[in-house]
């Protein structure tokens, strides 16, 4: 009998299913390391550069916790380095201080370990510490009560953090000018993948496509995590104009952004409705005005401007012409019935929305949108 013949439709379905997931997991996650790979140099260097300084330098015998802590400190975003170096460093420091006066008491072992611990995180807890504080108090705390039960070589480990957070504090001012520039582009995309969605909606309201539109309403669905890779980015953004004076230039494009992340996140739901809404009139067989259909197509058009300003690095306001002429061919659309008065009510709104992302207040926003002509 044929090979053909035993062969599973479904079982086929499945595999290239799989095969499909497998080279979007391979492609993220050779994304992921592109994004990281600065972090990941940077953090490599630190930690060569804190084991030159403690040994070489200082004549440390053993400063594995120097290039550790710079590690640490710099970790895998530009978001709150200053505050990691003040958190390790203060940790360690507490946490050699307290070991070192208990262990001069009772020396080291298994119940001293338990006792100094709590003591010290629980000081920590008072001083009202961050968690990596609380936990580096812990650790250190540790290490001198078990490995180092001696003054002096606690003390050196305390310096070695001390060299390793200096070490940290100098790398965290070399940061290359793509990270503020991603702020920008995540912006863009976002403002790309609405005016996507927005045109295989009309796509969809103009042929009736129930399938289609469900599959731009799944696809909408998922795009609450732009908005927080958007806040991700903006804030790592602000972070970095915080740590290095080597950037100082792009601080009002970082900070033009990071204003925009709450109405953009605003747009971006009022898009998602507005899909939701095609959908519903798709389901319920319900044609489309090509009135309103040609709305929606003006309306991608529009955005792909916003998109294109902040690709460039250009004001919002750029886009804002194409969004005002909008406005005034809203209102003179007749809606023919309920699903697309509320259609077109949708859209409107989120010209407001759009309206505001381009430099407008909401009042100012809300009078650009004329009253319908009924």
């Amino acid at each position: 009998m044929p090979a053909a013949e035993f062969r599973d439709p479904r079982l086929e379905a499945t595999l290239e299913r799989a095969w499909a997931r497998s080279r979007l997991s391979l492609r993220t996650r050779v994304e992921r390391l592109t994004d990281k790979s600065w972090h990941i140099a940077q953090c490599a260097a630190a930690a060569g550069v804190g084991w030159w300084f403690a040994s070489g330098v200082l004549a440390h015998p053993m400063p594995f916790f120097a290039p550790i802590v710079a590690v640490i400190c710099l970790g895998m975003t530009y978001g709150q380095r200053l505050r990691r170096v003040a958190e390790v460093t203060v940790g360690v420091a507490l946490g050699v201080a307290i070991a070192d006066v208990f262990v001069g008491f009772v020396g080291s072992g298994p119940w001293q370990v338990s006792v100094v611990v709590l003591v010290s995180m629980s000081i920590a807890l008072l001083l009202d510490a961050g968690q990596l504080l609380v936990m580096q108090s812990a650790v250190q705390s540790i290490a001198v009560t078990v490995l180092v039960p001696t003054g002096s070589a606690a003390f050196g480990r305390w310096l070695d953090a001390v060299v390793g957070g200096g070490v940290a504090l100098v790398f965290a001012t070399i940061v290359p000018r793509a990270a503020l520039r991603q702020p920008r582009r995540q912006a863009a995309h976002v403002a790309r993948t609405m005016a996507t969605l927005v045109r295989d909606a009309a796509h969809s309201a103009r042929e009736g496509d129930v399938e289609r539109s469900a599959r731009v309403l799944a696809t909408a669905r998922e795009t609450d995590s732009l908005i927080r890779e958007l806040q991700a980015a903006a804030d790592e953004g602000l972070s970095v104009i915080a740590s290095t004076p080597f950037r100082r230039t792009d601080a009002g494009s970082v900070r033009s952004i990071a204003s925009i992340v709450e109405p953009l996140d605003r747009a971006l739901r009022s898009t998602r409705v507005l899909v939701r809404r095609v959908s519903i009139a798709a389901y319920h067989g319900v044609e489309v005005p090509d009135a309103v259909v040609a709305l929606l197509h003006d309306l991608a058009d529009a955005v792909d401007v916003l998109d294109r300003a902040w690709a460039e690095n250009r004001a919002a306001e750029f886009a804002r012409p194409g969004f005002l002429a909008l406005a005034e061919r809203t209102a003179t659309v007749d809606p023919d019935g309920y699903h697309t008065t509320v259609l077109l009510a949708q859209l409107r709104s989120l010209v407001v929305d759009l309206l505001e992302l381009s430099g407008l207040d909401h009042e100012e926003a809300v009078d650009a949108v004329p009253p319908l002509s009924g």
